[in-house]
């Protein structure tokens, strides 16, 4: 039985590291590959990526347009007319596990083109007035989970913050009144 002081790499998969500047016997003595002189031969030498020699860079020549916010959330887009085969209750898992969005961590939209005619419990990060106005007409109901624990923290931190803007804010009109009544 192979013991593990036994193994090694398989054959030709592990080549040793380049020794440069170890002389004119290795080849890569002297100047160590780098060459003679310039900036790329100096240590800390080097252009960055993109960088043209000066010319104006490709991603500065081409044109930017519009915006694009950072936070910007991308919903997962279902129409009712594809929620047809479904019965009960319809939420972002089971329409994973049928193929109609590809994650269950990106946020689902119900949009309301087509029809629908059972009584379904649709659950989803967001609706379109549409969507939910045939979905209660159908005799079902939309409605939104909870916010994700992470978000319900980043809200709490905020009027945390929010609350103690104003503590400090009051504090600082009362200074101002004192002031004013001493004066």
């Amino acid at each position: 039985m192979a013991e593990l002081h036994d193994l090694s790499p398989a054959e030709g998969s592990h080549r040793d590291r380049k020794r440069v500047g170890r002389g004119p016997g290795s080849g890569l003595g002297k100047t160590a590959g780098r060459g003679q002189k310039g900036q790329k031969a100096r240590s800390g030498g080097g252009v960055p990526a993109g960088f043209e020699g000066g010319q104006m860079p490709l991603h500065r020549r081409i044109p930017k347009r519009g915006f694009r916010p950072r936070n910007r959330v991308e919903y997962q887009v279902v129409n009712l007319f594809q929620l047809e085969g479904f019965e009960g209750e319809v939420t972002p898992e089971t329409l994973r596990a049928a193929g109609l969005v590809r994650s269950t961590r990106r946020p689902v939209k119900v949009l309301g083109e087509g029809e629908i005619a059972s009584a379904l419990n649709v659950t989803a990060h967001a609706f379109s007035a549409s969507a939910r106005a045939k979905i209660e007409a159908a005799g079902g109901t939309a409605t939104v989970p909870d916010a994700a624990p992470a978000e319900a923290a980043a809200t709490e931190a905020e009027a945390q913050v929010d609350e103690e803007a104003l503590a400090v804010e009051v504090a600082e009109s009362d200074d101002e009144t004192e002031a004013e009544e001493q004066a």
